[in-house]
Protein backbone atom coordinates (compact mmCIF):
# COMPACT_ATOMS: atom_id res chain seq x y z
CA UNK A 1 0.00 0.00 0.00
CA UNK A 2 2.62 2.44 -1.05
CA UNK A 3 0.55 4.09 -3.67
CA UNK A 4 -2.70 5.90 -3.08
CA UNK A 5 -5.77 3.94 -3.30
CA UNK A 6 -7.95 3.59 -6.40
CA UNK A 7 -11.05 5.66 -4.93
CA UNK A 8 -13.33 4.13 -8.08
CA UNK A 9 -12.69 0.85 -6.01
CA UNK A 10 -12.94 1.20 -2.45
CA UNK A 11 -12.88 -2.06 -1.50
CA UNK A 12 -10.45 -3.21 -3.50
CA UNK A 13 -7.77 -6.35 -3.29
CA UNK A 14 -5.33 -4.53 -1.99
CA UNK A 15 -7.57 -2.76 0.87
CA UNK A 16 -9.18 -5.68 1.88
CA UNK A 17 -5.70 -7.28 2.12
CA UNK A 18 -4.29 -4.39 4.05
CA UNK A 19 -7.44 -4.94 6.95
CA UNK A 20 -7.25 -8.58 6.85
CA UNK A 21 -3.72 -8.38 7.36
CA UNK A 22 -3.89 -5.63 10.37
CA UNK A 23 -5.96 -7.90 12.35
CA UNK A 24 -4.03 -11.26 11.81
CA UNK A 25 -1.24 -9.13 12.79
CA UNK A 26 -2.82 -7.73 15.74
CA UNK A 27 -4.28 -11.19 16.74
CA UNK A 28 -0.72 -12.62 16.67
CA UNK A 29 0.22 -10.21 19.28
CA UNK A 30 -1.95 -11.92 21.77
CA UNK A 31 -0.77 -15.48 21.11
CA UNK A 32 1.97 -14.78 23.95
CA UNK A 33 -0.69 -13.90 26.34
CA UNK A 34 -3.30 -16.76 25.97
CA UNK A 35 -0.23 -18.96 25.78
CA UNK A 36 0.57 -18.23 29.11
CA UNK A 37 -3.10 -18.48 30.53
CA UNK A 38 -3.25 -21.87 28.98
CA UNK A 39 -6.30 -20.42 26.41
CA UNK A 40 -4.55 -20.88 22.80
CA UNK A 41 -8.16 -22.16 21.95
CA UNK A 42 -9.32 -18.80 21.55
CA UNK A 43 -7.01 -17.35 18.97
CA UNK A 44 -8.09 -19.89 16.26
CA UNK A 45 -11.89 -18.92 16.62
CA UNK A 46 -11.17 -15.45 17.27
CA UNK A 47 -9.76 -15.15 13.62
CA UNK A 48 -12.45 -17.45 12.20
CA UNK A 49 -14.91 -15.18 13.80
CA UNK A 50 -12.91 -11.84 12.45
CA UNK A 51 -12.32 -13.29 8.50
CA UNK A 52 -14.26 -12.33 5.77
CA UNK A 53 -17.12 -10.40 5.82
CA UNK A 54 -18.00 -7.37 3.84
CA UNK A 55 -15.34 -5.11 5.51
CA UNK A 56 -17.52 -1.76 5.04
CA UNK A 57 -16.95 -0.18 8.44
CA UNK A 58 -13.35 -0.17 8.11
CA UNK A 59 -13.78 1.49 4.46
CA UNK A 60 -16.41 3.86 5.17
CA UNK A 61 -13.51 4.69 8.35
CA UNK A 62 -10.38 4.45 6.09
CA UNK A 63 -12.22 7.11 3.54
CA UNK A 64 -13.97 9.37 5.61
CA UNK A 65 -10.60 9.72 6.83
CA UNK A 66 -9.27 10.79 3.07
CA UNK A 67 -12.54 12.63 2.33
CA UNK A 68 -10.93 15.47 5.15
CA UNK A 69 -6.97 14.83 4.69
CA UNK A 70 -6.21 13.19 1.50
CA UNK A 71 -4.54 10.12 1.19
CA UNK A 72 -2.28 9.33 4.16
CA UNK A 73 1.45 8.92 3.58
CA UNK A 74 1.77 6.26 5.75
CA UNK A 75 -1.45 4.22 6.32
CA UNK A 76 -0.31 1.82 9.42
CA UNK A 77 -2.42 3.97 12.32
CA UNK A 78 -5.51 4.42 9.81
CA UNK A 79 -5.47 0.83 9.59
CA UNK A 80 -5.38 -0.30 12.99
CA UNK A 81 -8.17 2.04 13.90
CA UNK A 82 -10.51 1.13 11.11
CA UNK A 83 -9.91 -2.56 11.47
CA UNK A 84 -10.20 -2.49 14.99
CA UNK A 85 -14.43 -1.66 13.88
CA UNK A 86 -14.17 -5.64 12.47
CA UNK A 87 -12.98 -7.03 15.77
CA UNK A 88 -16.20 -5.14 17.25
CA UNK A 89 -18.11 -6.48 14.60
CA UNK A 90 -16.57 -9.98 14.98
CA UNK A 91 -17.50 -9.44 19.07
CA UNK A 92 -21.30 -8.29 17.88
CA UNK A 93 -21.64 -11.07 15.86
CA UNK A 94 -20.54 -13.85 17.92
CA UNK A 95 -23.26 -12.72 20.55
CA UNK A 96 -25.98 -12.36 18.10
CA UNK A 97 -25.46 -15.53 16.54
CA UNK A 98 -26.03 -16.59 20.28
CA UNK A 99 -29.09 -14.39 20.72
CA UNK A 100 -30.59 -15.68 17.51
CA UNK A 101 -29.55 -19.92 17.70
CA UNK A 102 -27.50 -19.24 15.08
CA UNK A 103 -25.86 -22.22 14.19
CA UNK A 104 -24.02 -20.48 10.90
CA UNK A 105 -22.05 -17.53 9.70
CA UNK A 106 -21.18 -16.99 6.59
CA UNK A 107 -21.48 -20.06 5.62
CA UNK A 108 -19.30 -21.48 8.46
CA UNK A 109 -19.99 -22.87 11.68
CA UNK A 110 -20.71 -20.39 14.51
CA UNK A 111 -18.40 -19.55 17.20
CA UNK A 112 -20.59 -21.75 19.86
CA UNK A 113 -20.59 -24.54 17.84
CA UNK A 114 -17.37 -24.32 17.06
CA UNK A 115 -16.46 -24.37 20.74
CA UNK A 116 -19.11 -27.00 21.08
CA UNK A 117 -17.25 -29.69 18.50
CA UNK A 118 -13.96 -28.70 20.51
CA UNK A 119 -15.80 -30.12 23.72
CA UNK A 120 -16.99 -33.51 22.01
CA UNK A 121 -13.32 -33.86 20.49
CA UNK A 122 -11.58 -33.82 23.68
CA UNK A 123 -14.11 -35.73 25.61
CA UNK A 124 -14.91 -32.58 27.96
CA UNK A 125 -16.76 -32.82 30.97
CA UNK A 126 -20.53 -32.16 30.90
CA UNK A 127 -23.03 -30.30 28.61
CA UNK A 128 -20.91 -30.11 25.08
CA UNK A 129 -23.96 -27.19 24.06
CA UNK A 130 -23.33 -25.53 27.23
CA UNK A 131 -19.59 -25.14 27.26
CA UNK A 132 -20.32 -23.67 24.09
CA UNK A 133 -22.40 -20.97 24.71
CA UNK A 134 -19.98 -20.12 27.89
CA UNK A 135 -16.81 -19.95 25.96
CA UNK A 136 -18.75 -17.57 22.91
CA UNK A 137 -19.83 -15.10 25.37
CA UNK A 138 -16.54 -14.72 26.48
CA UNK A 139 -14.72 -14.66 23.00
CA UNK A 140 -17.18 -12.11 22.36
CA UNK A 141 -16.63 -9.85 25.23
CA UNK A 142 -12.43 -10.71 24.48
CA UNK A 143 -12.93 -9.49 20.98
CA UNK A 144 -14.91 -6.49 22.66
CA UNK A 145 -12.03 -5.56 24.87
CA UNK A 146 -9.26 -6.22 21.67
CA UNK A 147 -11.14 -3.67 19.50
CA UNK A 148 -10.18 -1.36 22.34
CA UNK A 149 -7.36 -2.06 22.84
CA UNK A 150 -6.23 -2.01 18.85
CA UNK A 151 -7.48 1.65 18.52
CA UNK A 152 -5.90 3.11 22.19
CA UNK A 153 -2.44 1.52 20.45
CA UNK A 154 -2.75 2.64 17.15
CA UNK A 155 -0.43 6.03 17.56
CA UNK A 156 -3.01 7.91 14.80
CA UNK A 157 -2.78 11.33 15.75
CA UNK A 158 -5.91 12.40 15.62
CA UNK A 159 -7.16 9.56 17.83
CA UNK A 160 -8.11 12.01 20.78
CA UNK A 161 -10.81 13.69 18.62
CA UNK A 162 -12.43 10.32 17.45
CA UNK A 163 -12.12 8.49 21.32
CA UNK A 164 -16.10 10.33 21.71
CA UNK A 165 -17.36 8.30 18.12
CA UNK A 166 -15.60 5.11 19.17
CA UNK A 167 -16.92 5.32 22.41
CA UNK A 168 -20.37 6.03 21.57
CA UNK A 169 -20.27 3.21 18.70
CA UNK A 170 -19.53 0.24 21.09
CA UNK A 171 -22.73 2.08 23.75
CA UNK A 172 -24.93 2.22 20.23
CA UNK A 173 -25.02 -1.21 18.82
CA UNK A 174 -24.98 -2.79 21.97
CA UNK A 175 -28.22 -0.60 23.03
CA UNK A 176 -29.32 -1.15 19.99
CA UNK A 177 -29.16 -4.53 19.84
CA UNK A 178 -31.13 -4.19 23.10
CA UNK A 179 -33.29 -2.70 21.87
CA UNK A 180 -33.94 -5.06 18.97
CA UNK A 181 -34.56 -8.37 21.46
CA UNK A 182 -36.88 -6.01 23.30
CA UNK A 183 -39.16 -5.36 20.29
CA UNK A 184 -38.91 -8.64 19.57
CA UNK A 185 -40.04 -10.02 23.23
CA UNK A 186 -42.67 -6.90 22.98
CA UNK A 187 -41.45 -5.59 26.02
CA UNK A 188 -40.79 -1.91 24.56
CA UNK A 189 -44.10 -0.51 26.01
CA UNK A 190 -45.33 0.23 22.11
CA UNK A 191 -49.26 -0.77 21.66
CA UNK A 192 -49.82 1.41 18.39
CA UNK A 193 -48.69 1.03 15.35
CA UNK A 194 -46.89 4.37 15.48
CA UNK A 195 -45.00 3.78 18.29
CA UNK A 196 -44.00 -0.07 17.25
CA UNK A 197 -42.78 1.92 13.92
CA UNK A 198 -41.07 4.35 16.09
CA UNK A 199 -38.75 1.80 17.77
CA UNK A 200 -38.62 -0.51 14.55
CA UNK A 201 -36.74 3.07 13.41
CA UNK A 202 -34.45 3.52 16.06
CA UNK A 203 -33.69 -0.06 16.19
CA UNK A 204 -32.53 0.48 12.28
CA UNK A 205 -31.21 3.69 13.10
CA UNK A 206 -28.74 2.64 16.31
CA UNK A 207 -28.12 -1.38 15.54
CA UNK A 208 -27.04 -0.53 12.14
CA UNK A 209 -27.64 2.96 10.18
CA UNK A 210 -24.95 4.18 13.30
CA UNK A 211 -22.97 1.35 13.79
CA UNK A 212 -22.12 0.50 10.26
CA UNK A 213 -21.45 3.41 8.46
CA UNK A 214 -22.24 6.90 10.85
CA UNK A 215 -20.02 6.42 13.12
CA UNK A 216 -17.42 4.69 10.78
CA UNK A 217 -17.40 7.48 8.59
CA UNK A 218 -17.09 10.25 11.40
CA UNK A 219 -14.30 8.41 13.29
CA UNK A 220 -11.94 8.28 10.23
CA UNK A 221 -13.46 12.11 9.56
CA UNK A 222 -12.18 12.48 13.24
CA UNK A 223 -8.47 11.36 12.64
CA UNK A 224 -7.89 13.22 9.51
CA UNK A 225 -9.11 16.64 11.28
CA UNK A 226 -12.40 17.34 9.72
CA UNK A 227 -13.72 20.46 10.54
CA UNK A 228 -17.67 21.15 12.00
CA UNK A 229 -19.10 21.48 8.19
CA UNK A 230 -17.88 18.10 6.80
CA UNK A 231 -18.57 16.05 10.12
CA UNK A 232 -22.15 17.69 9.94
CA UNK A 233 -22.32 16.38 5.86
CA UNK A 234 -20.91 13.10 6.53
CA UNK A 235 -22.75 12.24 9.68
CA UNK A 236 -26.19 13.17 7.60
CA UNK A 237 -24.68 10.78 4.94
CA UNK A 238 -23.72 7.93 7.00
CA UNK A 239 -27.31 7.93 9.01
CA UNK A 240 -29.17 8.59 5.94
CA UNK A 241 -27.02 5.31 3.71
CA UNK A 242 -26.95 3.69 6.77
CA UNK A 243 -30.49 3.47 6.87
CA UNK A 244 -31.06 2.56 3.61
CA UNK A 245 -28.27 -0.39 4.22
CA UNK A 246 -30.34 -1.72 7.18
CA UNK A 247 -33.54 -1.67 4.83
CA UNK A 248 -31.95 -3.88 2.62
CA UNK A 249 -30.91 -6.11 5.40
CA UNK A 250 -34.40 -6.19 6.26
CA UNK A 251 -35.74 -7.61 2.81
CA UNK A 252 -33.07 -9.85 2.88
CA UNK A 253 -33.54 -11.22 5.97
CA UNK A 254 -37.42 -12.28 4.62
CA UNK A 255 -36.20 -13.07 0.68
CA UNK A 256 -32.75 -13.22 0.45
CA UNK A 257 -31.00 -16.39 -0.52
CA UNK A 258 -28.98 -18.36 1.72
CA UNK A 259 -26.85 -19.40 -0.52
CA UNK A 260 -25.53 -15.88 -1.13
CA UNK A 261 -26.34 -14.33 2.27
CA UNK A 262 -25.19 -17.40 4.64
CA UNK A 263 -28.11 -17.26 6.74
CA UNK A 264 -30.88 -19.08 7.33
CA UNK A 265 -33.84 -18.83 4.90
CA UNK A 266 -36.31 -16.18 5.84
CA UNK A 267 -34.33 -15.45 9.45
CA UNK A 268 -36.00 -12.68 9.85
CA UNK A 269 -39.31 -14.17 10.06
CA UNK A 270 -37.48 -17.33 12.19
CA UNK A 271 -37.00 -14.87 14.42
CA UNK A 272 -39.95 -13.00 14.85
CA UNK A 273 -37.89 -9.31 14.17
CA UNK A 274 -40.26 -6.49 13.48
CA UNK A 275 -38.78 -4.58 11.44
CA UNK A 276 -40.15 -1.52 9.19
CA UNK A 277 -40.75 -4.38 6.16
CA UNK A 278 -42.65 -6.22 8.49
CA UNK A 279 -44.78 -3.75 10.30
CA UNK A 280 -45.29 -2.25 7.33
CA UNK A 281 -47.21 -5.38 6.15
CA UNK A 282 -48.44 -5.69 9.22
CA UNK A 283 -50.52 -2.28 8.67
CA UNK A 284 -51.25 -3.18 5.52
CA UNK A 285 -52.46 -6.31 5.10
CA UNK A 286 -56.33 -8.23 5.73
CA UNK A 287 -57.18 -8.87 9.60
CA UNK A 288 -56.74 -12.40 8.29
CA UNK A 289 -53.75 -11.91 6.58
CA UNK A 290 -52.25 -9.65 9.62
CA UNK A 291 -53.02 -12.39 12.13
CA UNK A 292 -51.49 -15.05 10.31
CA UNK A 293 -48.38 -13.35 9.67
CA UNK A 294 -48.17 -11.83 13.34
CA UNK A 295 -49.22 -15.87 14.11
CA UNK A 296 -45.56 -17.15 12.47
CA UNK A 297 -43.22 -14.37 13.67
CA UNK A 298 -40.92 -16.18 15.94
CA UNK A 299 -43.04 -19.56 16.00
CA UNK A 300 -40.94 -22.33 17.00
CA UNK A 301 -40.30 -25.01 14.11
CA UNK A 302 -41.52 -23.06 11.08
CA UNK A 303 -41.01 -24.40 7.70
CA UNK A 304 -39.73 -23.36 4.77
CA UNK A 305 -43.27 -23.85 3.21
CA UNK A 306 -44.44 -21.03 6.31
CA UNK A 307 -41.40 -18.69 4.92
CA UNK A 308 -42.90 -18.41 1.55
CA UNK A 309 -46.39 -18.02 2.62
CA UNK A 310 -44.78 -15.39 4.85
CA UNK A 311 -43.07 -13.14 2.20
CA UNK A 312 -46.07 -14.12 -0.17
CA UNK A 313 -48.28 -11.67 2.63
CA UNK A 314 -45.73 -9.28 2.87
CA UNK A 315 -45.47 -9.17 -0.99
CA UNK A 316 -49.27 -8.43 -1.08
CA UNK A 317 -49.26 -5.76 0.84
CA UNK A 318 -47.15 -3.52 -1.09
CA UNK A 319 -44.91 -3.60 2.07
CA UNK A 320 -41.90 -4.70 -0.12
CA UNK A 321 -42.36 -1.91 -2.29
CA UNK A 322 -42.60 0.84 -0.44
CA UNK A 323 -39.19 -0.43 1.17
CA UNK A 324 -37.53 -0.52 -1.87
CA UNK A 325 -38.69 2.70 -2.94
CA UNK A 326 -37.29 4.04 1.11
CA UNK A 327 -33.90 2.82 0.12
CA UNK A 328 -33.92 4.29 -3.50
CA UNK A 329 -34.97 7.78 -1.24
CA UNK A 330 -32.32 7.69 0.99
CA UNK A 331 -29.87 6.94 -1.30
CA UNK A 332 -30.47 10.12 -3.74
CA UNK A 333 -30.73 11.92 -0.08
CA UNK A 334 -27.17 10.69 0.67
CA UNK A 335 -25.38 11.40 -2.66
CA UNK A 336 -26.74 14.69 -2.51
CA UNK A 337 -25.15 15.72 0.72
CA UNK A 338 -21.96 14.60 -0.75
CA UNK A 339 -22.26 16.61 -3.49
CA UNK A 340 -23.10 19.77 -2.18
CA UNK A 341 -20.32 18.76 0.96
CA UNK A 342 -16.87 20.36 0.58
CA UNK A 343 -14.35 17.02 0.77
CA UNK A 344 -11.59 15.65 -1.34
CA UNK A 345 -12.35 14.32 -4.67
CA UNK A 346 -11.39 11.05 -3.82
CA UNK A 347 -13.21 11.04 -0.78
CA UNK A 348 -16.55 12.41 -2.34
CA UNK A 349 -16.30 9.61 -4.72
CA UNK A 350 -15.15 6.36 -2.48
CA UNK A 351 -17.99 7.46 -0.36
CA UNK A 352 -20.64 7.63 -3.28
CA UNK A 353 -19.11 4.08 -4.70
CA UNK A 354 -19.47 2.53 -1.09
CA UNK A 355 -23.13 3.96 -0.50
CA UNK A 356 -24.01 2.44 -3.49
CA UNK A 357 -22.26 -1.20 -2.68
CA UNK A 358 -24.53 -0.72 0.56
CA UNK A 359 -27.29 -0.40 -1.11
CA UNK A 360 -27.25 -2.44 -4.14
CA UNK A 361 -26.40 -5.77 -3.11
CA UNK A 362 -27.41 -9.42 -2.65
CA UNK A 363 -25.87 -10.03 0.92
Amino acid sequence: MRTPLDPTSPLNDELLSAISETIHEFLEQQRPILDEIGTPDLLPVARQATAGGKRLRPAFCYWGYVAAAGQPADQGPLLAVASSLDLLQGSALVHDDLIDDSDTRRGLPSAHKVFEALHAQRGGRGSAPEFGTSAAILLGDLLLMWSIEMADGSGASGLDRARPHLSAVRTEVTAGQFLDISAQYEITGASTFEEELDVARRILEYKSASYSIRRPALIGAALGGADEQLMGALGEFGSVIGRAFQLRDDVLGVYGDPEVTGKPHGGDIHEGKRTVLVLTALANASEQEAKELDDMLGTVGLTDTDIDRAAEIIESTGARAHVDELIEANMRHALSVLDNASMTDDGRIALAELAERSVKRAH
